[in-house]
């Protein structure tokens, strides 16, 4: 993927945030109860940063968690709709790549499913110059559980139409990807979830992700429509329940 491509995907969400804040999942709450554990410190009442916040699924889930909380997006139209989703909590503009916060001024740095939009020759880096010693990265994606055989289906229809999801795959999951440089030592932790929503939201929740938001109308009407007519074949009662890894990494700043 180029750089013009990749930061096209990047900017592609701001124009679908409201369609983004309605329809893609959460996270469960043992996934915080596995961040509070891997970084051996809670995040209750600890100084926290989330990066790339976009709308504020995992920001308001940190607050309500009892974090002292700030968000940190790039983006207009998800800034914007994070405002309107979260009025209460501060927002500030930035990128992973160059996070707009002091040095050593935090206890918890999160990214959830924003990790891979950063560079990590500067966003490691910059991790460890604005985490305070004992302070925590920690780094989550909702991954579709492939065991599932519709889920598997839907995912091969998805690569035979539009390709596979570079970015991703090459700095999405796993920490080599996450830190080509070896400096963090994470541990990893998997957390399996799931949720049953109508077939419409579960398209809305997919036709959100950015392979799909750079497409032409016409492309992406065409494949939901003829997935719509899948997925009712197989739950004719119109409720899908989708299932999640949620992959987490945690390093320790030490």
């Amino acid at each position: 993927m180029t750089a013009s491509s990749h930061s096209t995907r990047a900017l592609s969400f701001n124009a679908a945030a409201a369609q983004y804040a309605a329809n893609r999942p959460s996270y469960p709450p043992a996934l915080f109860d596995a961040i509070d554990e891997l970084a051996g410190r809670p995040l209750t009442g600890a100084r926290v940063a989330d990066i790339g916040a976009g709308t504020g699924i995992a920001t308001a889930l940190l607050h309500a968690r009892g974090a002292d909380i700030v968000a940190v997006e790039p983006g207009d139209g998800m800034a914007a709709q994070f405002h309107r989703t979260n009025p209460g909590i501060p927002l500030v503009r930035g990128t992973g790549n160059a996070l707009p916060l002091a040095t050593a001024s935090v206890d918890f740095l999160t990214y959830a499913q924003a990790w891979h939009w950063t560079d990590p020759d500067h966003s490691v880096p910059e991790a460890l110059r604005v985490l305070r010693p004992g302070g925590a990265l920690a780094l989550w994606w909702n991954t579709y559980a492939l065991d599932v055989p519709w889920i598997a289906a839907q995912s091969q229809r998805i690569q035979h139409a539009l390709g596979t999801d570079p970015v991703v795959e090459t700095n999405g999951a796993g920490s080599r990807a996450a830190d080509p440089s070896g400096r963090l030592d994470f541990a990893r932790r998997g957390v399996r979830w799931s949720r049953r929503i109508p077939v419409d939201r579960h398209l809305a929740n997919i036709g959100s992700h950015s392979i799909f938001l750079v497409q032409s109308d016409e492309t992406r009407t065409a494949f939901l429509t003829e997935e719509k007519k899948h997925l009712l074949t197989l739950f004719p009662h119109g409720t899908v329940e989708e299932t999640y890894e949620v992959d987490l990494l945690v390093a320790v700043h030490t």
